[in-house]
């Protein structure tokens, strides 16, 4: 489906994500056998068209990959982004409750057994400290369009000039935001700051 189809479909939600090969994929073979090739230069510009198309369309580019007209973003995306508690139902789901976070077995069988049985469904639990709250706070908020505290990055003045410099980072409200620029390059900016 292209994205205009998308949009003559009038959803009020878009998610739209450049594509990874995952391993033990049937793309991540034929990735490997050299049938697909990955060409950043290429992805950029994809990246590019697609935000202009959405956004040209009455879309908000409200994070990285999501698009949504206006008052339809995402609770749950705008709350995981944010550090904000959230909950997670179904197999594999994660959880993040203050300093705690759990993820549910895998398995759906294993799933709905524990459920159905009264049993709790968590198969794994992590004990966050405070270091990694930071780094997931400024890697997750980089990625919206609310940016990041100034107060974060105050470690990183030197990183934060020179992005500012080379046009991907600005600052809106008090925080750093990635431009338009800085978007495409979102990975490699985050990684300075962690």
């Amino acid at each position: 489906m292209t994205l205009q189809k998308t949009i003559a479909l009038q959803p009020e939600h878009i998610s739209a994500y450049c594509l990874t090969y995952e391993e033990d994929t049937e793309f991540f073979l034929r990735q490997s056998r050299g049938e697909f090739r990955q060409d950043a230069d290429t992805d950029a510009e994809f990246f590019e068209m697609t935000i202009s198309i959405l956004e040209d369309a009455g879309y908000q580019h409200y994070e990285i990959s999501n698009y949504a007209r206006p008052g339809f973003s995402s609770r749950h995306n705008r709350a995981y982004w944010s550090g904000e508690n959230y909950l997670g139902i179904g197999p594999s789901a994660f959880s993040t409750v203050g300093m705690r976070r759990w993820q549910n077995v895998a398995d759906y069988r294993a799933y709905a057994d524990r459920v159905l049985s009264g049993q709790s469904p968590i198969g794994s639990t992590e004990n966050l400290t405070s270091e990694i709250k930071r780094v997931e706070t400024i890697a997750l908020s980089l990625r919206t369009n609310k940016g990041v505290s100034t107060a974060l990055l105050t470690p990183f003045q030197n990183e934060t000039r020179e992005f500012i410099a080379l046009g991907l980072l600005g600052k809106t409200n008090g925080n750093f935001v990635l431009t338009r620029a800085g978007k495409s390059l979102a990975d490699s900016v985050t990684e300075a700051f962690l």
